[in-house]
């Protein structure tokens, strides 16, 4: 007889709680027209069940808020900055720390120590700040992701994956010396929280070791694209979520880490290293631009909160739950018939716009009209992920068009109940139904860089 499927719970409980205001349908129209239908640019306050971002929004544990009390707020040589030194050497393996505020800190100091004009930087698929600084020190980025990726409904498990022969293909074409490293996520943010298999990491490390490239891991949700491999992946069943991110980092070089992600705190992130060379040049630089290389722009109780939050971000127990309602959500909302990104990834659900709403052209912003919809239903705020976050050609200022044109429902880390995952479906449902009424939009004003956060609409 086979086993009894028995229920599962949160490996928490709740001992504080923050109330949220309520608000009309009325209310939120005035609010979102008066946000130019970005959600970006809409008052916290006015904000429901927010799903805008998992980054810094997570709950921290009684652990990290303890913590925080033992910060050691020294401008040089803070004993926490040793603390979170060991955590990442720890469970990720690198020689070399350099904490930085937050993620994109660290991508700019990666991007200005590697590359130089005219260099190509390959990577599996784009990420906004990431490419922007990849773009700002002089580079031009080069999307070697497998083909799968872009189709919203191929079920591939590891749809992050690199296509080593694209990747080959650019070897040829430029030469090595022209591809400072690969950029590798784990996992695929704007491919629906796809992640990497461990084979093709492996094998991403054999060809670039025949040619001397050096592999760069965006190690922001290093944690859930393990919670993948050992699911889906032969041999790793029986490995630990701690186990097989060290694996991971072993096949690389060094990394950007957003600590606003996995390791469960509101702000922070660093650099890792092995390269000694290249760490000399990032300690220099990060005091340009971040702070001493003990602090990196962050307190000493930022510091000490992130070495806890990277210690429990690799308990299995933690992120079986974690990713466990994202999963919930996901099967709610496909149950439904509503189109999204399959498989389910892991920091959100991505609804798949152009098939949500197949009246809209791509230029008329469906992703957007989408999120500003889903906000006046029922004060949920989720973000675009499509044209808009996509920007335009540095070279010829027409815009990208990407395949995908998804709206990003993302999970805060042990913010939210299952009930409020039920709203949630609920109201994608709402507007599912009365989707032929939404209306596109005009993009009305477009700041020079990263427009998605801050650009303003009209409909149409």
């Amino acid at each position: 007889m086979s086993p009894v499927k028995r229920s599962w719970a949160e490996p928490f409980k709740i001992k504080m709680v923050e109330l949220l205001k309520m608000t009309t349908p009325a209310q939120r129209e005035k609010a979102i027209k008066e946000a130019g239908y970005n959600t970006f640019l809409l008052k916290s306050e006015d904000v429901y069940i927010d799903l805008l971002t998992d980054s810094g929004t997570s709950a921290m544990s009684d652990r990290q808020w303890a913590g925080m009390m033992r910060g050691d707020e020294a401008y040089a040589g803070s004993q926490n900055f040793y603390t979170l030194e060991k955590a990442m050497n720890k469970y990720y393996g690198f020689n070399y720390l350099i904490p930085t505020h937050q993620g994109r800190g660290a991508e700019n100091l990666l991007s200005q120590i590697m590359i130089k004009k005219g260099d190509i930087v390959p990577g599996n698929m784009y990420f906004t700040t990431t490419r922007l600084h990849q773009e700002l020190a002089g580079g031009t980025f080069a999307d070697i992701i497998i083909d799968e990726a872009h189709d919203s409904q191929n079920l591939y498990p590891f749809k992050g994956d690199i296509d080593l022969d694209k990747l080959k293909a650019l070897i040829k074409k430029h030469g090595a010396k022209k591809i400072p490293y690969v950029c590798v996520a784990v996992t695929v943010n704007m491919a629906g929280g796809q992640p990497v298999s461990m084979g093709n990491l492996k094998a991403l490390r054999k060809l670039t070791r025949q040619h001397g490239i050096k592999v760069m891991l965006d190690m922001t949700r290093i944690a859930e694209n393990a919670y993948f491999i050992q699911q889906h992946e032969k041999g790793y069943s029986n490995k630990s979520i701690a186990a097989i991110v060290k694996e991971i980092c072993s096949y690389t070089d060094g990394g950007t880490y957003s600590g606003k992600k996995d390791a469960l705190v509101n702000i922070g992130g660093f650099l890792v290293l092995n390269d000694k060379h290249l760490f000399e040049e990032a300690s220099n630089l990060v005091v340009v631009y971040e702070g001493l290389h003990t602090y990196g722009g962050l307190a000493g109780r930022d510091m000490e909160a992130m070495a806890i939050g990277i210690q429990e971000s690799v308990q299995d127990e933690h992120i079986k739950a974690r990713i466990g309602q994202v999963l919930y959500l996901g099967d709610k909302i496909q149950e439904a018939g509503i189109p999204i990104v399959l498989p389910v990834g892991g920091h959100g659900i991505f609804l798949d716009a152009k098939r949500f709403l197949p009246h809209l052209k791509q230029t008329q912003f469906p992703a957007q009209a989408l999120a500003a919809e889903l906000y006046a239903d029922s004060g949920v705020r989720t973000m675009e992920r499509g044209i808009v976050s996509a920007g335009r050609n540095k070279k010829t200022g027409n815009h990208y068009f990407p395949k995908l044109e998804l709206v990003r429902l993302t999970i805060p880390r042990r913010v939210y109940t299952q009930a409020h995952m039920d709203v949630i479906a609920e109201s994608v449902q709402h507007v599912y139904d009365n989707r032929k009424k939404i209306k596109g939009l005009k993009m009305i004003y477009e700041p020079r860089y990263l427009r998605f956060f801050q650009a303003r609409f009209q409909k149409l």
